[in-house]
């Protein structure tokens, strides 16, 4: 289920960690599509590449979108420690990254690739999981979770 525009605006910025905190989750992140409708209101109609991340509990619900990283045209390198960092103090127990490409084409670049796998490694190492990453095009969006046919959660959550 898409959250609303009424829901997606009751997310506040929080200056201190530049985080997003959403005080009423009603919904579970379980695929793919619940996680670009919260996005696309964060990363529309920038023409630089944004990396975002969202912190979730442990029934997969958000607790939090932060902006980690704003790019150029074309590139934003991120460092894991710009998205666990947060997501310690959060104590977010899943996470899903994100990032545009202002070129409308959400074909993941071979350095997609890499940071995705430089993300999972660092996640699974403190047992913080990075479930997707998700590449946002003007109208379609990749994901890297469905491209291996992995669930985001489990039939528990």
């Amino acid at each position: 289920m898409t959250p609303t525009f009424k829901e997606r605006r009751s997310w506040r910025r929080v200056r201190v960690s530049l985080v997003r905190e959403h005080s009423d989750r009603p919904y579970a992140v379980r695929h793919a599509g619940d996680v670009v409708g919260l996005l696309r209101a964060f990363l529309r109609d920038d023409p630089r590449e944004q990396f975002v991340a969202v912190y979730l509990d442990t029934r997969h619900r958000p607790i939090a979108v932060h902006d980690a990283h704003v790019g150029t045209c074309d590139s934003s390198p991120v460092h894991p420690r710009e998205i666990f960092g947060p997501a310690v103090a959060l104590s977010a127990t899943a996470i899903v990254v994100a990032h545009n490409h202002p070129s409308g084409d959400p074909t993941p670049s071979t350095q997609d690739r890499a940071v995705t796998e430089r993300l999972r490694a660092a996640g699974e190492l403190l047992g913080i999981p990075v479930l997707d990453h998700l590449v946002l095009g003007d109208a379609r969006f990749f994901s890297f979770a469905e491209e291996a046919f992995r669930p985001l959660a489990g039939d528990d959550v």
